[in-house]
């Protein structure tokens, strides 16, 4: 129905153009896309090269601990400071922050939802963002958001930044190219993106309609998780991770800047194109990761481990081992376990947990729980398998076991999610899911049960 593409990269800029990404994630880089445009031993020469403006992007205060400490100097062709109107705000009623809690929407609950379609509208990445649950608040920047995003069009002059949260993409159908300030991120199904707190950035259609998962970080940055006993190999290995190389565009063309601050929306209007950073050096920068680099680790004997094993990157809350934000995959992997119930056990968690399905099935619910669907299992709240999940593995032949075609995902966080009332009243929401549960029946006949 919806077949729009957005300009090839060679097509969206009059200046040097160069492929490719760096390895590493937490790395110091240095990239130029012109020769000698990169200062070399300081960062605030008294005339830079090529007649740039030098700039700093930080990521934490000034005097945050060194091992800590996230910056990146920038050389382009204006300052970002250059634009032309006051600004001013406007609305994208789909786009919601916490604080947000609606009086009339009930989040105590267990929710599931059938993909949201894409329906007939024309829909940027900002147009097309479709807030389900808020936890926390924007202004103390604890907590976050989830969201679904919608695109079937390209932003065409139009650019975006988030000062209020670090955006982790989570791709599930379609794909997109994010043209930012440090470099180009094409992205696909089965890969992530993180985009920083304050990085300046274009979202083109490639192939569509598009659409996936957004987790809004409000908190600390995303990190990878300690290891502890497991030790300094498999999950997510730092190599794979890749930042892009120095790009930039020298347009003249009248545009539009979107920000979101504080959980508000404002524009301005500049005469050019902002992504004019030619080079630029530091730790501050996006990234992408390809899940199918992601190596689980598990259980090989008996027992399920709790699922925070499956923990990509965590952001940190000032209680240590309590996240803000865990992203959390489940993958293709061997089940071996003897004498174990496989799948997730029934549980309460002091945590709260939101997932999406990428593809395939997940084994706790077999049926329901669809590719680009999503459910909420909300803090200290019971959830578990269903009956034919249930009654399939506590009969099963405990063989070593393959699950293939499967691949979902986790938002788990401290805090507790607040439906949006697009999410309540408007998202495809299953009113019968509770109902997966209900014919669980009693096992319990007083007897001891026979090994």
């Amino acid at each position: 129905m919806l077949d729009k593409t957005g300009p090839k990269t060679e097509a969206a800029t009059q200046s040097a153009i160069l492929e490719g990404y760096m390895p590493g994630f937490g790395n110091d880089f240095e990239t130029e896309a012109l020769p000698g445009a990169l200062p070399k031993g300081m960062n605030s020469p008294q005339k830079c090269n090529y007649g740039l403006y030098g700039e700093q992007l930080t990521g934490t205060a000034f005097t945050a601990p060194s091992h800590q400490n996230e910056r990146t100097w920038c050389y382009r062709i204006r300052p970002s400071v250059k634009h032309s109107h006051r600004y001013r705000k406007i609305d994208l009623p789909y786009w919601k922050s916490a604080p947000n809690v609606d009086p009339d929407v009930v989040s105590l609950g267990q929710y599931r939802w059938d993909p949201v379609p894409h329906g007939d509208e024309d829909l940027t990445w900002l147009t097309g963002m479709r807030t389900m649950t808020t936890a926390g608040d924007v202004n103390t920047q604890v907590g976050m958001a989830t969201h679904i995003y919608l695109v079937t069009e390209s932003m065409v002059d139009s650019y975006f930044y988030s000062a209020d949260s670090e955006i982790l993409v989570v791709p599930q159908e379609g794909r997109l190219r994010f043209c930012t300030e440090l470099g180009i991120i094409d992205l696909e199904p089965k890969e992530i993106a993180i985009l920083p707190r304050g990085l300046l950035y274009r979202v083109e259609l490639v192939e569509g309609p598009a659409r996936g998962f957004v987790c809004e970080n409000y908190g600390q940055k995303f990190e990878l998780p300690g290891r502890g006993p497991i030790g300094a190999n498999c999950m997510a290995n730092r190599r794979d991770f890749k930042t892009p190389v120095a790009w930039y565009e020298d347009r003249e063309a009248p545009s539009t800047v979107t920000i979101k601050w504080c959980g508000q929306f404002h524009e301005t209007k500049i005469g050019h194109s902002p992504l004019d950073v030619v080079a630029w050096h530091g730790n501050y920068a996006p990234v992408k990761y390809d899940l199918r680099d992601y190596c689980p680790v598990g259980a090989i004997l008996f027992d399920h481990p709790d699922p925070s094993i499956f923990t990509v990157l965590t952001a940190p809350s000032g209680v240590p081992g309590t996240a803000n934000i865990d992203f959390v995959l489940f993958r293709e992997r061997w089940m071996v376990m003897e004498d174990t119930f496989r799948p997730p056990w029934y549980h309460k968690n002091i945590m709260s947990e939101l997932m999406g399905n990428i593809y395939g099935q997940y084994d706790a619910k077999p049926q329901g729980f669809v590719p680009g669907g999503m459910s909420l299992h909300n803090m200290m709240l019971p959830h578990g398998p269903d009956k034919e999940a249930f009654e399939k593995a506590s009969n099963a032949e405990l063989k070593p076991e393959k699950l293939d075609n499967t691949m979902s995902f986790m938002f788990e966080t401290r805090f507790p999610q607040h439906l949006t009332e697009y999410a309540a009243k408007e998202a495809p929401l299953q009113d019968d899911y509770i109902d997966c549960w209900s014919d669980i029946d009693k096992k319990f006949d007083g007897t001891p049960g026979i090994k």
